[in-house]
């Protein structure tokens, strides 16, 4: 059984394109353009499920056009759409140097002046100039922290760790 702590979002299943089963997905991590994986994981009624691929192609930077194996019919791609589609972890280029923003989703923040744990990083948000981790901390409250370049000291993939510069203040309640 396939574990949430073993993948990471990757996009969406949007409608069906043509008739032999292919969909439209969108994406928002750039993992095909990093790495080769034979097959996507696919959350089913809140079950984390594999799904082969079989074939796909690129309809914008944000869109792939999708075949998975055994998908044959717009009727079986329809039960698709609206589905969250994840990258497993194990397959992902797992260098610091080159994680996504979306593959650090599930690490914990670490204060690098303090060694203060201030959570558990649940989201990150691009869509400003300035990128901000949501994090979640241990009782609940969220946090937005700088996911500024010149802040992050140090990210440990084995640990699933990130040790962020935090600026004074962000981390008192």
């Amino acid at each position: 059984m396939i574990r949430q702590e073993e993948v990471y979002r990757i996009g969406r299943i949007g409608k069906p394109h043509g008739v032999h089963g292919e969909v439209s997905m969108h994406i928002d991590d750039d993992v095909f353009d990093r790495v080769d994986a034979e097959y996507l994981v696919l959350d089913i009624d809140g079950i984390l499920v594999p799904f082969y691929m079989e074939e796909y192609r690129f309809r914008s930077d944000e869109t792939v056009l999708m075949k998975f194996c055994d998908i044959d019919t717009v009727e079986q791609a329809r039960q698709l759409t609206g589905t969250d589609v994840y990258f497993p972890r194990s397959e992902a280029d797992d260098d610091a140097d080159t994680l996504s923003w979306a593959s650090i989703v599930g690490f914990t923040l670490t204060d690098h002046h303090t060694g203060t744990v201030a959570g558990v990083i649940t989201d990150v948000d691009d869509s400003t100039l300035n990128t901000l981790f949501e994090v979640e901390t241990a009782d609940g409250k969220e946090l937005l922290i700088p996911a500024a370049t010149d802040l992050i000291i140090a990210i440990d993939p084995d640990k699933r760790d990130i040790r962020v510069a935090v600026p004074e203040g962000l981390l008192e309640g």
